[in-house]
């Protein structure tokens, strides 16, 4: 439990007394009295309106509003109408998503404008922390792109400090057993029902305080996500999915294989057959939904089609180094075409070597 000596708790109705208080004294136009003249909240503050945003010619009109948040101020909720990951889920949505490892907010914000439907920041293989999560994660915001944090490892202490930054959702990796699964859960809840330190007057999760109905619903909107990456977790994948709390299972292919002694090979047949019956499983139990990677032998539309409902196509990493790759190599065909055609031109013709030489 954190406490802080510099913060001087209230109690209920004197906290939201106060910050009543405060809001009328700054925001006045916010809850304007029906029956005056008071300018509109969006009158007010035009930068509340939508506004539709043609980026580039080619891609799909973007409307950008302004970023997710779950306080009281009428005019913030008028002009939202974002809905969480687990909202959409329950909706019978298919998502679509990318893992960001370079921790630039630039790439953040970028696929966010691209249109992903979540964005896992990841902390377990990319080299952030904490202090480089949260600039991504206030760039996702300002697209409205709901944001995943996965933890390094699944532990009490990565779990709170992640959660403090107020992420959509939450990836905990290595999940081999039920067991573990209740502790990742209890990570996430605060006592009576788990163990989770507390600070929620003060951290960005509830608005830095500001969003006094945070207690309340956090439970409900945060996507608490099992990651199974061996085999021994897959075998157990039915009782890791049917644990209370747990929201998502997240399939990790390439440690599932490795752990099965495939490392070299996550397409092998016996990896395929674990991964097939581990989704069987978790789709029978229908306590969770399934989460997985696209990989090079297994494409978004065939885990859509096996039951996947959340995707996740690509790595900001993989795509620049593939972009990057392929923008090299095709100069340098350039160059040995344009060779080829000289000494074509030249009547120099390339002489043929003895197979050995």
């Amino acid at each position: 439990m954190a406490s802080f000596a510099f913060y001087q708790p209230l109690s209920p109705s004197s906290s939201a007394s106060s910050l009543s208080t405060l809001r009328r004294s700054l925001i006045p136009d916010l809850n304007p009295n029906p029956n005056s003249n008071s300018r509109s909240p969006s009158a007010s503050f035009p930068l509340l309106q939508s506004k539709t945003l043609t980026l580039f010619p080619n891609l799909k009109t973007f409307t950008f509003r302004p970023p997710h948040s779950t306080t009281d101020i009428t005019a913030v909720a008028a002009a939202t109408s974002h809905q969480s990951l687990k909202s959409r889920l329950k909706n019978g949505e298919a998502l679509y998503g990318i893992f960001l490892l370079t921790f630039s907010p630039t790439i953040a914000e970028i696929a966010g404008l691209a249109g992903y439907d979540f964005a896992v920041v990841d902390m377990e293989h990319g080299h952030g922390g904490i202090s480089d999560a949260l600039p991504c994660l206030h760039a996702l915001a300002a697209t409205n792109t709901a944001a995943i944090l996965r933890v390094p490892e699944s532990s009490a202490t990565w779990a709170k400090k992640a959660l403090d930054l107020g992420p959509q959702g939450i990836m905990f990796p290595m999940i081999d057993g039920p067991k573990s699964a209740r502790k990742a859960v209890s990570y996430c809840r605060f006592p009576p029902n788990g163990v989770r330190g507390s600070a929620h007057t003060i951290v960005r999760a509830s608005a830095y305080g500001i969003n006094e109905g945070y207690l309340s619903n956090y439970e409900e909107e945060l996507l608490i996500m099992c990651q199974v990456e061996s085999e021994d977790g897959a075998k157990k994948i039915e009782e890791i999915a049917s644990v209370d709390g747990v929201d998502c299972i997240q399939m990790g292919p390439l440690d599932l294989s490795a752990s099965m002694g495939y490392l070299w090979d996550p397409g092998h047949k016996k990896v395929r057959e674990v991964m097939r019956g581990a989704e069987k499983a978790v789709l029978k139990g229908g306590g969770a939904y399934l989460s997985g990677f696209v990989m090079p032998h297994d494409g978004a539309e065939e885990l859509r089609r096996r039951g996947y409902r959340m995707v996740a196509g690509a790595a900001d990493v993989g795509l620049f180094r593939s972009a990057a790759v392929e923008d090299v190599k095709k100069f340098k065909m350039s160059l040995e075409e344009e060779e080829s055609d000289e000494q074509k031109e030249n009547g120099e013709v390339p002489e043929e070597k003895y197979w050995s030489e």
